[in-house]
């Protein structure tokens, strides 16, 4: 009898255990559409490093990862104008990641460029000004 209890028990914590992963996954899905328009890279260089943003529509779509479409980007219009990015208090005290000042970036084999995730909130230039 009492395995027969620990078996529904173990049973209702294994449906409980797929609703809630089910559920963060719905989560993370509605996360992902409602990222900002603009992406952050990392920009490293001999000299320094700095966070970039670009808005999305600049790095068109493809199959091949962001970083990457960027880093052609870079190469291919060389220099590329970009906001150099940091975190920043806004009007209401809660840290945001802002533009700071525009950028330009020259393609050259010494550049490295990485992704860059935050956990803030992402500024818009325009919503900056």
């Amino acid at each position: 009898m009492f395995s027969q209890l620990l078996h529904r028990h173990a049973a209702a914590g294994l449906y409980l255990a797929s609703f809630l992963i089910a559920l963060l996954s719905a989560v993370s899905l509605v996360a992902n559409a409602q990222e900002p328009g603009i992406r952050l890279f990392k920009v490293v260089s001999p000299r320094d490093d700095i966070v970039v943003g670009i808005e999305a529509v600049q790095l068109g779509s493809g199959s091949t990862p962001e970083v990457q479409r960027f880093a052609a980007l870079v190469q291919a219009k060389s220099p590329l104008t970009v906001w150099q990015y940091a975190s920043q208090k806004d009007a209401g005290g809660a840290l945001v990641q802002a533009p700071i000042r525009q950028v330009a970036l020259f393609g050259n084999e010494l550049l490295r460029v990485e992704p860059y995730s935050t956990p803030l909130p992402i500024k818009t230039p325009s919503a900056a000004k």
